[in-house]
This record gives C-alpha cells, sequence and structure tokens, in this order.
C-alpha cells in the first residue's frame, strides 16, 4: 500500500453521531424478527466512525457524519441479511425484502412507499439527505450500484444453498457488485464535491480506474475476513476461498496469490491514472474546472485504499492480531519512506510485467479442448467459400503485405461462419463470412502497419475514418482510401439494417481496443490479468460476431439483466481464451505479442508455461460450466411469458452454436498451424522510416518482399 493513510480530525464527532442515529433507527440492540443483529458493543468495536476518517480524510464536519451513515447503514444490511436469509436459506423471502429496497431510491422524484424495519428506514433518511445535492446523472449511477449491491446478495446466498463456489472470472466480476466498491466510489465523488464529466464517465480509463479500486479493497476485505466467513459463516463468496480451490493451492498460498492480485491491481491504477486519464481529457477537451474534478475523484479513491486498509488493520470486525506490533499510526513525514518500500517490495512483480522477450521459442504442444459442444454447420459453407475469396479479392485484402490468397484460403474463414449462424441463408452466411473476414483482416493489419512502427497516432487516425463508412441510414460515405474501408464500405450496406447500430458499436469498441494494445506493444507491457480477461472479450470482437450469429433481436430491457449478460461473458470468455490456447505458439513466438492469456498468466504466477496452460484449460472449462448453469437455474427466473421464454431459450442455443462454431474453428483452421507458420522472427518487417498520418502507403510499401 504505497499511499499514506490520513486521518480525518472529526472523527470523534461522527463516533458520536452515528451511534445516535444508529440507535434512532433500532439498528442497536432492538431484536429484528427475534434475532438482535447488533449490541451496542458490536457497533463500538466494528468502529465505522474510524473507517470513513480513514477513507474521507478531507471530508468536512457533517460531510463525514453523512458519509459514516452510509457506512453503518451499508453494514448493517449486510449482517441483517446474512442472520435473516444467508443463515436460513430463504430465498423467496430474500428476494421480496430486496424488491422492497428500490422502492426507497427514486432517481426522481419523491419517497412514496412507508419504511418498515431499520433498513428500509435508514435508506429512506440517508437517500433524502444526500440525492439532492447531485447531478441527475450521478444519482442514476448511484442508485444503480446500491441497488446491485443490494440485488447481488441472492448471488451469495444463491450459491451458499448449492454450495457453489465461483470461477475467479465469475468472482471478481460479481464481488464488485456484492462487495459495494463501485457504490463507495460513488460516494467519494459526492464528498470530495467533484463529479467525474458525464462525458467521460463511461469511458474505459474511469471504468478501470472504478474496477482496480473495487477489486482492490474486495480482495483485501477478503484477506482479512477470510477466518470469520469461511470458518465462521459458512461464507463461499471469499477470494482466497476461490483461488485456493481453483489453482489447489494451500491456504497461505492462495493468500499470498490473492495479495499479488491486489498489487496488480494497485500497479495498474496508476498506469492507468498516469497514462490514459490525461490523454482521456485531451480528447474530450475537458475543461480545467473539470479536470480538477476528474484528479480529485482519483486522490479521494486513493486515499480510500489507503485508509480501508489501516481499518482492516483496526477494527475487531476482521482478523488482525498482531497486525499492528511493531507499527506505528499513519504519522507524517513517512510518506516517501512508505512508497520507497512498496516499490520496493513490489519491484519483481514490476519488472516480469515489462520483462517480456519477443520472439522467444513457445514449446507448448498444439491444445486439444475437449468440450461438449457439438458445432451445427449451414448447408451453404462450399459456395460461400468460393464466394469470400472472390470478396477478399476485389476489395484489395490479397495485397500480399498483410496477406495473400494461401493465407485466406488457410484461415477458411467461411467455416467459422458456417458453425456460428448455422441456419443462416446463403446471402446471410456470406455477410457473416465476410465480416469475419474484415475483423481478421484488420486484426492482422493493426499490428503490421502500426505495432511494427509504433505509429499510435496513425492507427487512431485510422480508427477516427472507420464509423463514416458505418453511416446512419441515408447519410453519405466517403470514398475509401484502404483496403479496410474499402470492406467496410462494402459490408455496410449488406449487414440487416436492425443489426447495424449494434454491429457499429461493437466495431468501434473492438477498434479502440486494439490501440490498448498498440500502447501496451509499445511500452513492452504485459496486461494485468483482470485487466487482460475483461479487453480480451473487445479485442476478440465477440460482440461483432455475436451479433452477427443472432437471427432474432433481443428486448434491451432483457439484454442488460444479469443472467443474460453473464451467458454472454462467459461465452465470450471460452472463445477468447480457446484462442489464446491456439494462438499461442503463432503470437509468442512468431508476433512478439503480448497479448495471450497463457502469457499473462504465466507472468502472474510466475509459474512454468505447461501450468499456465493447464490455468487456462481450466479456466475455459469453468466459464463454460458456469455458463451452462446460468441457463440452468438463473435463465428461467426472467421467463414471464411464453415468448420471453422462446426468446431467452433460443438466445442460448445461438450462444452455445456461436462457442461450438469458433472452438470447431480453431481445431480446423491452419490459421495456427505449423505449416501455415513459415516465417521466423528474423523476417518480421520492422519500418524505421516517417510515421503518422499520411505515410501509411510507404509504410506498406516497405514491408514489400525485394525483389
Amino acid at each position: 500500500m504505497p499511499y499514506p493513510a490520513r486521518l480525518n480530525p472529526h472523527l470523534d464527532r461522527a463516533r458520536e453521531h452515528s451511534k445516535a442515529w444508529a440507535r434512532e433507527l433500532d439498528m442497536i440492540d432492538v431484536p429484528q424478527h427475534g434475532t438482535v443483529i447488533w449490541t451496542e458493543r458490536d457497533l463500538d468495536s466494528h468502529d465505522y466512525a474510524l473507517l470513513c476518517a480513514y477513507t474521507h480524510p478531507d471530508a468536512g464536519a457533517e460531510e463525514l457524519d453523512l458519509i459514516t451513515d452510509w457506512y453503518v447503514w451499508v453494514f448493517y444490511f449486510d449482517d441483517h441479511f446474512l442472520e435473516l436469509y444467508k443463515r436460513t436459506g430463504d430465498i423467496g423471502s430474500a428476494r421480496a425484502y430486496l424488491d422492497r429496497l428500490e422502492q426507497f431510491m427514486p432517481v426522481d422524484g419523491e419517497i412514496t412507499a412507508t419504511p418498515e424495519n431499520p433498513v428500509e428506514r435508514g435508506l429512506t433518511d440517508l437517500w433524502n439527505r444526500t440525492v439532492p445535492h447531485r447531478s441527475a446523472g450521478w444519482r442514476r449511477r448511484f442508485a444503480e450500484s446500491t441497488k446491485a449491491l443490494l440485488d447481488e446478495s441472492l448471488w451469495e446466498l444463491a450459491n451458499i444453498n448449492e454450495g457453489r463456489l465461483a470461477n475467479p472470472i465469475e468472482y471478481v466480476e460479481m464481488r464488485r457488485k456484492v462487495g459495494g466498491a463501485p457504490w463507495s466510489a460513488n460516494l467519494v465523488e459526492h464528498s470530495v464535491h467533484a463529479e467525474v464529466p458525464a462525458a467521460i464517465a463511461a469511458s474505459r480509463p474511469m471504468e478501470v480506474l472504478r474496477d482496480c479500486f473495487a477489486d482492490s479493497v474486495h480482495l483485501r476485505n477478503d484477506l482479512f475476513s477470510y477466518q470469520r466467513e469461511v470458518q465462521d459463516e459458512g461464507e463461499l463468496s471469499n477470494g482466497v476461498l476461490v483461488f485456493e480451490k481453483f489453482l489447489g493451492l494451500g491456504t497461505q498460498e492462495a493468500a499470498d496469490a490473492v495479495n499479488d492480485l491486489i498489487t496488480s491491481r494497485l500497479h495498474q491504477f496508476e498506469h492507468t491514472a498516469l497514462t490514459e486519464v490525461p490523454a482521456l481529457l485531451d480528447d474530450h477537451c475537458v475543461d480545467p474546472a473539470a479536470r480538477a474534478a476528474t484528479f480529485a475523484y482519483v486522490k479521494g479513491l486513493q486515499d480510500w485504499q489507503s485508509g480501508g486498509h489501516e481499518w482492516h488493520l483496526r477494527s475487531s470486525r476482521y482478523m488482525n492480531e498482531g497486525a499492528l506490533a511493531g507499527r506505528g499510526g499513519p504519522d507524517l513525514g513517512t510518506s516517501a519512506a512508505r512508497i520507497f518500500a512498496s516499490v520496493l517490495a513490489t519491484a519483481p512483480q514490476r519488472q516480469r510485467a515489462y520483462g517480456s522477450t519477443p520472439f522467444r521459442a513457445a514449446g507448448v504442444p498444439r491444445p486439444s479442448l475437449d468440450l461438449p459442444l457439438p458445432p451445427r454447420f449451414s448447408p451453404h459453407l462450399a459456395a460461400c467459400r468460393v464466394r469470400n475469396v472472390d470478396w477478399a479479392r476485389r476489395t484489395g485484402f490479397l495485397d500480399g503485405v498483410v496477406w495473400d490468397e494461401r493465407k485466406l484460403r488457410a484461415a477458411d474463414l467461411p467455416l467459422c461462419a458456417a458453425g456460428i449462424h448455422p441456419d443462416a441463408t446463403a446471402g446471410a452466411l456470406d455477410v457473416t463470412s465476410d465480416w469475419l473476414t474484415w475483423r481478421t483482416y484488420a486484426d492482422d493489419y493493426y499490428p503490421l502497419v502500426f505495432g511494427a512502427t509504433r505509429d499510435l497516432a496513425g492507427a487512431k487516425a485510422a480508427n477516427f475514418r472507420l464509423p463514416a463508412f458505418m453511416p446512419a441510414a441515408g447519410a453519405p460515405m466517403p470514398a475509401p482510401t484502404t483496403p479496410l474501408e474499402a470492406g467496410l464500405a462494402d459490408l455496410w450496406p449488406r449487414t440487416p439494417a436492425e443489426s447495424r447500430p449494434a454491429v457499429r458499436r461493437a466495431v468501434e469498441s473492438m477498434t479502440s481496443s486494439w490501440l490498448w494494445e498498440l500502447a501496451n506493444q509499445a511500452q513492452n507491457r504485459i496486461p494485468d490479468p483482470i485487466d487482460y480477461v475483461e479487453m480480451r472479450r473487445r479485442t476478440f470482437g465477440a460482440d461483432l460476431t455475436m451479433s452477427l450469429s443472432r437471427d432474432s433481436a433481443m428486448p434491451p430491457a432483457l439484454h442488460r439483466t444479469r443472467p443474460v449478460q453473464t451467458l454472454e461473458h462467459a461465452a465470450a470468455d471460452v472463445a477468447g481464451l480457446a484462442n489464446d490456447l491456439y494462438s499461442y505458439r503463432k503470437e509468442i513466438q512468431y508476433e512478439g505479442e503480448l497479448h495471450n492469456a497463457v502469457l499473462v498468466v504465466r507472468n502472474f504466477l510466475d509459474c512454468p508455461e505447461e501450468r499456465a496452460v493447464e490455468v487456462v484449460t481450466d479456466l475455459i472449462h469453468a466459464r463454460l460450466a458456469e455458463f451452462d448453469h446460468a441457463a440452468a437455474t438463473e435463465l428461467p427466473a426472467l421467463y414471464r411469458d411464453d415468448t420471453t421464454e422462446e426468446t431467452l431459450l433460443g438466445f442460448v442455443q445461438e450462444l452455445r452454436d456461436w462457442m461450438a462454431g469458433i472452438v470447431h474453428w480453431h481445431q480446423n483452421s491452419a490459421r495456427y498451424t505449423e505449416p501455415e507458420l513459415g516465417y521466423h522472427p528474423a523476417t518480421v518487417p520492422v519500418f524505421s522510416g516517417p510515421t503518422g498520418i499520411g505515410t501509411s502507403a510507404l509504410r506498406i510499401s516497405s514491408l514489400l518482399p525485394t525483389p
């Protein structure tokens, strides 16, 4: 923890106020359904005022009172829910209880429901004291994060009832919601009176900062609460336990791995704040006041990290006996020593992240995934193969630089299209196949044209032009100047009109994620494991290829539900991680890549290549098992009528076909086989001439073989 903890001077007042507030709302010594949730001694020993005084050191007296009341309320809710529903397993009553709480968080208008218990009374009071001071955008974000924190308690309860332990990817995603750190991040904005500008609130850098903050907070809590949660409460939602079981580690080894992941997330936080946020502010022309607000928010998240760590060392709520032995408080003047000690302690992890050797030999054998995903194929595959080659030739893809006909035929992208879209008509299969060809050509084009030259400005300029070739209905389209633009210009009019908004969003998301890859390549930086998994869905183009394989649209409200998102994310991870297994040798040995799950796992665990392959393979199986579990046990809760049930069952089958088609294609395409890898690192072209906008033709000509 490199950031020094600081203590708010209004701590004593907040302690006195929060106890009086909790007593007034019957949270102390008052039985709820026959059970006393908290005694006065419980509240005093947990010392939530100390937590808030450490995590919000610069808040004014009244602001600290309000923030402390929020944390008293959220911890009371957690213990109240534990006693009434987790210990009893009464999921029906738990759902009704949570449904009522939504009535006390209106984004607009006043609360009209009558509170009936301490949780509802506390939420009513806090909501009325907080939201009038914030913008509509903040109120919406805060309502969503509060609802997620409450509702996802059902996920924990369901897992306890089933005795089911989450896989690591699922756990991190769900822990953010259950643990409430995104909710805490909203309160940081409130306490420092500095809202993140709406124009950038949903951008990747701001989401990464929030998620790194959340993961670090939650995983740190898992370390301190392991004994209480796992041994006393029978809890399954703990990162140490997840690592124990998934990686087959002892408890201390698992705790060390969780601690390394916390460190990795803090490094990612620093990297994003220092390298991505300033560029984001420039790109959106954010004014000085809004810039100051953004960095006040970033500093507030740092304060929360250090303050939360300090509180965990001191609160009796957690296992921390002896944690302060030989350690003074957060003294003034020690921050430089703290930062130096932190850098020194984490130096090996930092060095590994930036120490990859490009084009080194990759000695793992070709993988053999055995997944219960039988593929189906379109009957129009043979004819599609012929038309696809003709299309690629017309658009200029077969230029002998990025691709030639041999490489295209070896890839056999129509085979993938026929598998992910087995019920397509001949025309629809051509569109799907050509989109896959465009996406794969573009994926090869960016690192070759922009990566070898470190031309990030040229890549951004290319990205800036692409939306013009996906215009709204009736809007003009400029003349294409590259094969990439020519292919997109041809595909867009052939794409079904109802699919175009989703396809355009997917293309923009995918191509922007390639800028992230190029930046990492320029820095020789192996990604943080969590950031990698979440960005892999975008770099792989999962949204794009999923949208191509769908024959019917789903209502947006239904698509946003957690079970549907769980299915999509799990399917995307199965496909993306499978690609990493099959492409590992091609990418590491022949392309000098850094973006491969096997390399990321190997770097993080500091383990042999073979062990990293095993971990990635286990993740694929675990995500597929999670997909099956969500489809069987979570999706039926969304069935409202026969039409909805039919839509959701069709959606599940489309995703199964999508996964089956992609895995089968990797197993049978020659894109990743030894004969196709007919080049050697020494022959990989490196261009040292001029770069920037307007030099792409010169760059491409430089890559042509010498006669």
